[in-house]
């Protein structure tokens, strides 16, 4: 038998019956197995001629078996308490996990016993022991368990969409049991598996952290149940650590600071995942539009505007009806004609709200005949473009259901497309180091290639091998960490997605870059190639932002609202310490408006101190501050965020500095002690 710890591997020769316990049981790091290949608990027995792995908590496979394992022990907690209430699904998910039960509305006092009963069975040490039934056995087994039961009779085709993968597979059915020192059961599950050897393994790294509605596999027209979150790490320090990342994360929430620094709201009269942006920040939209148009000119892309509905027709010519049909906001009647009577005379055309810009480029391209000397032609866009998200999914911006695109398609010969992937993955990285996101990795995502979901892309397999082999060779040469997404790609073809970290190390999907061998010939798109023939032009398509609106919420977390001076809605607040000194500071005012500084003059009634603590909690870059010595000397005082202070500068010095600083472009916030 072959043991590999990562690239060491020891041959071990096995003279009586082994488990992965034996093999690994004194390091508690380890919490399962991968025996040639195939995730396995410890408990199992293994063989010569073997090839057996630790899987360790500290991967992500371990850590997410171990908030399985967690799921498993609150479900148990709950069921001791909540005797009648009925186990959903119990999935492990980024950051913890969540376990679905029917039962009565849960309370905050509720979550406390839970977590004190789990405590008590962690200190119990329950084994996790495995057994294979057949599909009677197991409905006999949980006849109790109504939504079990349906799990049993779906068996095969369980989704990692709803969680019920965890459950049950297309093979043998299993179920745990958690074992007491003696032997007797305390309770059992339906699962798959594998789990740690042990309750104990838990520690003290566990939490539950909230509860919710949810719905039986996600839809809402079946029961309703109630969801408990909790999240699970090998040790109490990194547990402790998540929390204070959580607590990071709710003073940086971008729903909170933009109602704080008066950037947008949301109404109801408008509706769910429709922003209203105020005037600052319109703003930072504004910054934004103008930087990313004057980028995409120099990078040879032409302007193009198109409306924001057209006949339903088009979109079943691109093919995103039916393929992307949940996304779509429902068809529109119009153009009906009626006679006096009211009688339809002609029957209406349905119209769709555009849910994509790439349709209507194409009919731009196809507008009149095209030469291989135009290529690449790269075509530009602001669309505002809507997606039906349903009102559980939408998050403040980085959910939303109107939203702005810098959406581009560039249309090449096929030799080309290579270098114009690698061309908009440059123009890509240096947008997002303009905005001071430059902790970046590449994700490549491919179509599903096990069979499950092949159906719901379109093209041969060729196509999708090539395209493939183009993105993941641009990605690879890049010189970032890359990782796979399979089964992530776009109906049309695989794409390149940017994941940058924040300033407190989240994750966030930015910019994509998919390669497209469909719409061309779906749309009959040609250029009349060197040699004189009809040839299809490959389209590439990309959104450096994305969204303007998600891409604004990652902006306002990863600098926690306190933007850079040349990002930030107000540049400078300008503060008199009484009213005597208004008209000299307004003098200074004056000054940096017409060097195109943005400045919010404070000319209220509030005391100098008041005055102070709220320019500081607007967050500008730059507070102006005049007094009797300042205007004596033709100077003013300077205080940055970071609560440093420069006084006495001249005022044409002050005005020169601070339109440097920001015509510099640094994401650097300012300060006396540079």
């Amino acid at each position: 038998m072959t043991i590999r710890r990562n690239d060491d591997a020891e041959q071990v020769e096995l003279t009586t019956t082994t488990t992965g316990l034996d093999l690994f049981g004194q390091d508690r790091a380890v919490v399962a197995m991968r025996v040639n290949g195939e995730s396995l608990d410890l408990q199992r027995e293994v063989k010569d001629g073997d090839v057996v792995e630790p899987i360790t908590v500290h991967e992500p496979e371990g850590l997410s078996i171990l908030r399985h394992s967690a799921a498993h022990v609150t479900a148990q907690a709950l069921q001791n308490l909540h005797v009648d209430a009925k186990l959903g699904i119990g999935p492990p998910i980024a950051d913890g996990f969540y376990y679905d039960f029917q039962t009565e509305p849960l309370q905050p006092e509720d979550l406390k016993a839970i977590e004190k009963r789990m405590g008590q069975i962690v200190k119990e040490k329950q084994r996790f022991v495995r057994r294979v039934v057949t599909d009677d056995e197991a409905r006999a087994e949980l006849a109790g368990e109504p939504f079990k039961l349906e799990l049993i009779q779906d068996k095969g085709s369980a989704s990692d969409d709803d969680g019920s993968s965890v459950e049950v597979g297309t093979g043998d059915l299993t179920i745990y049991d958690n074992l007491r020192r003696d032997d007797s059961v305390a309770w059992k599950d339906l699962c798959r598996g594998p789990h740690v050897p042990n309750t104990g393994y838990l520690g003290n790294g566990w939490a539950l952290t909230r509860t919710s509605a949810a719905y039986w596999r996600g839809d809402q027209s079946k029961a309703g149940l109630q969801r408990v979150y909790g999240t699970a790490w090998p040790t109490k320090e990194e547990l402790q650590a998540y929390k204070t990342r959580l607590e990071e994360a709710a003073k940086r929430d971008h729903r909170r600071l933009g109602t704080e620094l008066d950037l947008f709201s949301f109404n109801e009269l408008v509706g769910s995942g429709l922003p209203l942006f105020h005037p600052k920040g319109g703003v930072i939209k504004r910054v934004m539009e103008d930087y990313v148009r004057a980028r995409h000119i120099e990078e040879g892309f032409d302007y193009v505007g198109t409306p924001h509905i057209a006949k339903e027709e088009l979109f079943y010519t691109s093919g995103h009806l039916p393929y992307y049909a949940e996304g779509m906001f429902p068809p529109l009647l119009e153009d009906v004609e009626r006679d006096e009577q009211g009688n339809v005379t002609k029957a209406g055309q349905a119209y769709r709200l555009k849910a994509m810009n790439c349709p209507m480029h194409n009919l731009i391209f196809s507008s009149r005949g095209r030469s291989y000397r135009e290529l690449p032609l790269r075509f530009f866009e602001f669309g505002t473009v809507y997606r039906d998200e349903k009102s559980g999914v939408v998050q403040g911006l980085t959910r939303v259901r109107s939203i702005t695109q810098d959406d581009s398609h560039s249309y090449v010969m096929k030799e080309q497309a290579p270098d114009e992937v690698r061309h908009l993955l440059r123009f890509v990285l240096s947008l997002l180091t303009d905005f001071g996101m430059t902790d970046v990795a590449l994700e490549v995502s491919t179509r599903d290639e096990d069979g499950k979901k092949k159906d719901k892309f379109i093209g041969s397999d060729e196509q999708w091998a090539e395209a493939t082999a183009i993105l993941q060779e641009i990605a690879d040469e890049s010189g970032l960490p890359v990782v796979a997404d399979p089964g992530g790609a776009a109906y049309y073809g695989p794409k390149i997605s940017i994941q940058a970290k924040d300033a407190i190390g989240r994750t966030w999907q930015m910019s994509t870059i998919q390669y497209d061998f469909n719409q061309p010939e779906r749309f009959g798109l040609e250029y009349t190639a060197p040699d004189g023939t009809r040839q299809q032009p490959v389209m590439i398509h990309s959104a450096k932002f994305g969204s303007i609106e998600r891409f604004m919420g990652v902006l306002i977390e990863h600098y926690a609202g306190a933007f850079p001076a040349w990002l930030s809605p107000v540049q400078v607040t300008a503060v008199p310490v009484a009213a005597e000194f208004d008209e000299y500071l307004r003098g200074v005012v004056d000054a940096l408006r017409s060097r195109g500084v943005r400045v919010e003059f404070d000319e209220s009634d509030d005391r100098f101190a008041k005055k102070i603590r709220n320019a500081s909690k607007h967050k500008a870059p730059f507070v102006l501050i005049a007094g009797g010595d300042d205007r004596d000397a033709g100077s003013v005082s300077f205080r940055f965020r970071d609560g440093s202070q420069r006084n006495g500068v001249p005022v044409d010095e002050a005005v020169e500095e601070i339109a440097a600083f920001i015509a510099s472009r640094s994401n650097e916030s300012p300060t006396a002690n540079a």
